[in-house]
């Protein structure tokens, strides 16, 4: 049973921009890639993996999301905009979750069998995140634009940063940071600039003492010797 009606009213009431059901279905890339998703998971489950296939790749075409139709998806997945989405086949994703342009489920490479990730309910993952590897996603997660997860994460925890690390959970943080910042997010480039910056700085200190020292010592010996 295709759950196109369901994917239609939840695209529907999280787009603000969405003004019908109709323009949702007509209109919009991740509901017509999770129709072509639908069926094309329909001829797998059945091991009529050929066409399967072909319906993926000519929704990829179409769409420019690409969607294994090995996956798992539950009901209500909100892709937006959805250009440049990958989902692995041995993805799995809960139901309500919402998925910005950008986002890839996949694999390290270095797993066989389960390779890709599981999604929980109602987990957001925002624009240009990698989550990598056989782990979940628990219930309520927020992953952060760019984030790349290597690791599980707990429910209702946010996740930020290269390589994705916990910053709140519920409502209390974890550290200082920023709840789900789009634009923030810490520049390891930057960050190590910043550590050789101190450690500069504390090179020039002591090369100052050293020099002080040194005149001192050269001082006192000139008037020894007078």
């Amino acid at each position: 049973m295709f759950k196109w009606y369901e994917d239609a009213i939840s695209m529907k009431e999280r787009d603000p921009a969405a003004k019908s059901i109709w323009q949702v279905v007509l209109l919009y890339p991740g509901f017509q890639a999770l129709i072509h998703y639908r069926i094309a998971h329909w001829f797998y489950i059945h091991n009529r993996f050929f066409i399967a296939r072909a319906i993926s790749q000519l929704s990829r075409f179409l769409t420019g999301i690409e969607i294994h139709p090995g996956a798992t998806i539950g009901r209500g997945l909100f892709i937006d905009h959805g250009m440049g989405i990958v989902i692995g086949e041995t993805a799995e994703i809960g139901d309500n979750c919402t998925i910005y342009h950008g986002v890839t489920l996949g694999g390290t490479g270095k797993d066989t069998g389960k390779r890709h990730p599981t999604i929980g309910n109602n987990v957001l993952i925002s624009t240009g995140a990698k989550v990598l590897g056989p782990f979940k996603v628990g219930d309520n997660a927020r992953i952060g634009a760019n984030s790349v997860v290597l690791c599980e994460v707990e429910p209702n925890t946010t996740v930020v940063g290269v390589p994705g690390r916990a910053v709140k959970k519920g409502d209390q943080k974890i550290r200082q940071s920023f709840e789900l910042d789009q634009i923030h997010t810490g520049d390891p480039v930057s960050q190590e600039i910043c550590r050789l910056s101190v450690q500069l700085d504390v090179l020039k200190k002591e090369l100052t003492e050293y020099e002080m020292n040194y005149k001192n010592c050269v001082a006192r010996k000139t008037e020894n010797q007078k």
